[in-house]
């Protein structure tokens, strides 16, 4: 199929562009090329004839109209987002404009293709959310998130994406646009941008600063790794029933001071030196609303998709610190860009 990708010059979306290309389908890249965006994650698929980039703002109506008219796509894989909870905290309306009515626009703009191209049938437009729009879950490990699970977003980040899922369902049952909509778990790999707790504890380590980690380091995270999510966004695309919602999670949970202390003890065989890097690591003061744990229950994708991931959080922690490693000119290169390497989100 021909799928239009919005942020597919991001982390989740270059994945997916890259795994589409592979797969045989053709990818149409939306991408406003905002400060966390990297043409570099496509160097692999750019010289491809099933690829092409569109440099657009997913808030501008008159060119998502051209690209839908241009491309004629077979489906919507919508990603572009901002996603940092703590530049959420310092610039809420940023991800107000962009999360919530961009997303409208969008919706807007492929309701009107869909509509103008006869409804077809076999159109899809898939949303890619998180699970923090789920809030915050108590210790119990037996308690998860389902797609059932009532909203209780507490952050401005989580706020905006519950308040987009909602706008899709809208646009599904008001208008019959043929949805999907998923919320994952944390994802983390390779191209991941070094704002997020694991690039930022590999580079710290690297660099020999501070491994800062909010409060005591209780807080968990259900942890996916990139690529494994990218194929569950895939084969949701093509098998996914209209109106539904899939939870994608890693079944992988730790505290992030484990996930930390785990990639310390990754650099110490991959780069040994004198000191373990976990002497490295300081406690910080928290981040305000900070959930406490996230954890998906992943049976509605399992049973009706045949999905689970297929990556284990320890070796993919391991890939993702070799990545590190060998890819230095790329990280480097985002180094100087907005907010990169600053404490954000702390509220006086």
């Amino acid at each position: 199929m021909k799928i239009l990708v919005t942020g597919g010059a991001g982390f989740i979306g270059s994945a997916v562009v890259r795994l589409a290309i592979a797969r045989g389908h053709s990818v149409v890249n939306l991408d406003a090329l905002t400060y966390a965006a990297c043409l570099d994650n496509l160097a692999s698929v750019a010289q491809s004839p099933r690829y092409a980039f569109e440099h657009a703002d997913i808030r501008d109506p008159a060119a998502l109209e051209a690209i839908f008219r241009r491309h004629t796509p077979d489906a919507v894989l919508h990603l572009a987002a901002e996603s940092h909870v703590d530049r959420s905290i310092d610039e809420p309306g940023v991800f107000i404009d962009t999360n919530v009515t961009g997303t409208m626009i969008l919706l807007q703009a492929a309701r009107s293709y869909w509509e103008r191209s006869g409804r077809p049938a076999h159109f899809r437009f898939h949303h890619v959310s998180t699970d923090e729009v789920f809030g915050s879950l108590p210790p119990d490990p037996a308690v998860k998130f389902t797609e059932d699970r009532p909203y209780d977003p507490r952050s401005p980040y989580a706020a905006s994406k519950a308040a987009s899922d909602h706008l899709v369902h809208a646009w599904h049952e008001t208008y019959g646009l043929p949805v999907l909509l998923t919320n994952c778990s944390n994802n983390y790999g390779p191209f991941h941008f070094p704002e997020k707790l694991i690039p930022v504890v590999i580079l710290n380590a690297l660099a020999g600063k501070p491994l800062p980690i909010y409060g005591t380091g209780a807080q968990i995270r259900d942890w996916l790794y990139v690529e494994d999510h990218a194929e569950a966004l895939l084969l949701v695309l093509e098998q996914g029933r209209p109106g539904r919602s899939y939870n994608i999670g890693g079944e992988n949970e730790r505290t992030n001071l484990d996930l930390v202390q785990t990639l310390c003890k990754i650099l110490d065989d991959r780069r040994p030196r004198a000191t373990p890097y976990a002497e490295q690591i300081t406690f910080v003061a928290d981040r305000p609303g900070h959930d406490a744990r996230y954890a998906i229950d992943p049976t509605r994708i399992r049973t009706e998709l045949g999905w689970r991931p297929s990556v284990s959080v320890e070796e993919g922690l391991a890939r993702t610190v070799d990545w590190y490693l060998t890819h230095e000119a790329w990280w480097r290169a985002l180094q100087t860009r907005r907010g990169v390497g600053q404490r954000l989100g702390v509220v006086a």
